[in-house]
């Protein structure tokens, strides 16, 4: 009998292998062909290639990047979505290739679908094409409308079309959010908080319903600042009265009544717009200087996207040409800063830690660009960022960060030790300060008649779960863990930037300063986008013109994973949040009002391991209108 069950147990063993085995190269096989599939997908099937005399059409989609996402892009081509992120390198590129170009005569600049960028972002852009121009090239934008992240690269551009229903919507910045004391009162949450700094506003709106005044008061300054460089910039690019911006906005409402409603005369009165003409009407006139193409209806143009991949043959000779020259390693801090990997649209500690080991270790790389777009976060893994700049600078590679739209405290943190800062006027940066966020659900648990007792060795044992209120001794403990943090991240800033501590001091307190006033208190070194701080990180590594390339050191996309994000992420959102505060599967629903207003997301931040963060509340929502 034993012997029977014997010979059905291995038999029984044997299929259960051959299954697990098949399933195992099933997966294998399947991850192959669909590595494969992926890049068929990027390939984009033939080459194009470039006629003579066209002209090349600037046509950014979605949001303005300085690193995509690869996943998230794979999932857009599987899906014939349009795609939701424009690598700012890859206009630039574009634009500088055409400009020594032959064959491209023009630039066409269209905006429409542009949905997020900073003002810097735009300004880099607008850079590329004044040296565009500059090679005796023409450059004309074309609108159904214009708002104000579309207005300020337009006017780039020699001329600008709008629809004649279209508008010019400029309306100002502003820092408008959601403040959540009251709905967590009524949840019974307790948001223990732990601060330094007056102006130290990323937690306000967890314990309060309102803007503070010192928050109000730093806003409205570093505000002003970027209004008065967007209106600056755009009354020197159309060649208008200093105050014409102010007065557009100010008049709109009596300008829009006196022409009754027509938005499109209103601006084309302003100053702010050249022709007003229908997308056909432009098509022609386009068409009289580079000719049409009957068969698709338009005038005779290339895609930036179709042009770069039509040079790219060209682009890898001249890489190979310079392959014994020297690289600038570009690393990109493009989001919150998080503990480990990080999400989508976070930058992952681990992640830039391990980039900018490869790029110490590379003993091609002579020095490093740390292209910062950040409001912070976790302080933790700011630190370890931090000592990794510090690292390569102690092996000999000079270290340079270029700034982006925001580079603020924990932003800042990973900036403070390099050997040159470059940002720009209209940059968000400061926000020197720390806080520490706990939040405690002893009410809701009460309230469902969930209790928490028990026994411990110590006064701390378990006083740091999140069922039980916390004691003074445990917010003693943190209290002072942030105010060492805020010492360090003075002294830090202080020894870094060569500054009296005394000085960092008055200028912290967690305040948020523009690139201007940081420039005039010490806080940066110079205005400039990438290519200034590449040339600068080159110059440090004693390399001449021609012999360095910057080298995009990026992290390796997760196919498998980040396609089943996109499919499943969605579905465990309540749950996490859930699962996230603690709270019971009944008041899970309750969490979907506050997931429409970003609480979730908010919280999801927050991973630091030692619960203490560097995080700016000046993060841009990227249309220009809260930069």
């Amino acid at each position: 009998m034993s012997a029977s069950k014997s010979v059905v147990r291995r038999l029984f063993d044997f299929v259960w292998g051959v299954i697990i085995t098949f399933y195992r190269a099933l997966i294998i096989l399947s991850l192959i062909v669909f590595a494969g599939f992926a890049w068929m997908m990027f390939q984009g099937g033939p080459r194009p290639s470039v006629e003579d005399n066209v002209a090349l059409i600037v046509w950014p989609s979605g949001e303005l990047v300085d690193q995509l996402d690869f996943e998230r892009r794979l999932f857009e081509r599987l899906t014939r979505e349009p795609p939701s992120q424009t690598l700012l390198r890859d206009l630039i590129d574009a634009v500088d290739a055409a400009a020594a170009d032959d064959r491209i005569t023009r630039a066409v600049l269209k905006l429409d679908t542009l949905t997020a960028a900073g003002m810097p972002q735009m300004q880099e852009l607008m850079a590329a094409l004044a040296r565009f121009r500059a090679a005796g090239k023409s450059v004309h934008a074309y609108g159904p409308f214009y708002d104000q992240i579309g207005y300020l690269a337009a006017t780039a551009a020699d001329d600008i079309s709008l629809d004649p229903l279209g508008a010019v919507y400029l309306e100002g910045f502003g820092v408008f959010q959601n403040y959540f004391k009251d709905a967590l009162d009524k949840l019974g949450v307790q948001m223990h908080v732990f601060r330094v700094g007056e102006f130290k506003a990323a937690v306000e709106p967890f314990i309060r319903n309102d803007m503070s005044e010192e928050a109000r008061l730093a806003n409205r300054e570093w505000l002003g600042d970027l209004w008065s460089e967007y209106g600056k910039v755009v009354a020197q690019q159309r060649k208008l009265p200093a105050n014409s911006v102010d007065a557009y906005v100010a008049d709109f409402r009596f300008g829009i009544e006196r022409l009754s409603g027509n938005t499109a005369v209103y601006a084309k009165e302003a100053g702010l717009v050249t022709h007003l003409e229908t997308l056909n009407e432009f098509r022609q006139r386009m068409g009289t200087d580079v000719g049409m193409d009957e068969e698709h209806g338009s005038f005779r143009q290339i895609h930036f996207q179709e042009y770069l991949r039509a040079i790219k043959p060209r682009l890898k000779k001249l890489r190979a040409a310079r392959r014994a020259a020297s690289d600038v390693a570009l690393v990109v801090v493009q989001g919150e800063i998080v503990d480990g990997y990080g999400d989508r649209g976070q930058a992952g500690g681990d992640t830039i830690v391990e980039l900018l080991e490869q790029a110490r270790s590379d003993e091609n790389v002579a020095a490093v660009v740390l292209r910062v777009d950040s409001p912070g976060g976790s302080a933790w893994s700011s630190e370890l960022i931090r000592r990794q700049v510090q690292a390569l600078k102690a092996a000999g590679k000079p270290v340079v960060v270029s700034m982006g739209t925001v580079a603020a405290s924990g932003g800042y943190w990973v900036a403070m030790d390099a050997d040159q800062i470059w940002a720009h006027p209209g940059t968000i940066t400061g926000s020197i300060g720390i806080f520490g966020l706990i939040p405690t659900i002893e009410q809701p648990l009460d309230r469902l008649g969930i209790h928490t007792d028990g026994v411990g060795t110590t006064a701390l044992a378990g006083a740091f779960r999140i069922d039980r209120p916390l004691s003074d001794d445990v917010k003693a403990i943190f209290q002072s863990q942030i105010e060492k943090g805020y010492r360090e991240f003075i002294d830090g800033v202080a020894t870094g930037r060569k500054l009296d501590p005394a000085k960092v001091e008055a200028l912290a307190q967690g305040r948020v300063w523009s690139g201007a006033d940081a420039r005039d208190l010490g806080l940066i070194d110079q205005f400039g986008g990438l290519e200034q701080a590449s040339a600068a990180a080159a110059e440090m590594a004693g390399l001449g013109a021609g012999e360095w390339t910057l080298t995009p050191f990026e992290p390796l996309p997760t196919f498998a994973g980040g396609i089943l994000g996109q499919f499943f992420g969605s579905l465990a959102l309540d749950w996490n949040l859930g699962l996230l505060l603690g709270l019971p599967e009944p008041l899970h629903p309750l969490l979907q009002a506050f997931e429409h207003a970003d609480v979730g997301h908010w919280l999801r931040r927050f991973n630091d391991p030692r619960g203490v963060y560097a995080h700016c509340m000046c993060a841009p929502d990227r249309t220009l209108r809260v930069p």
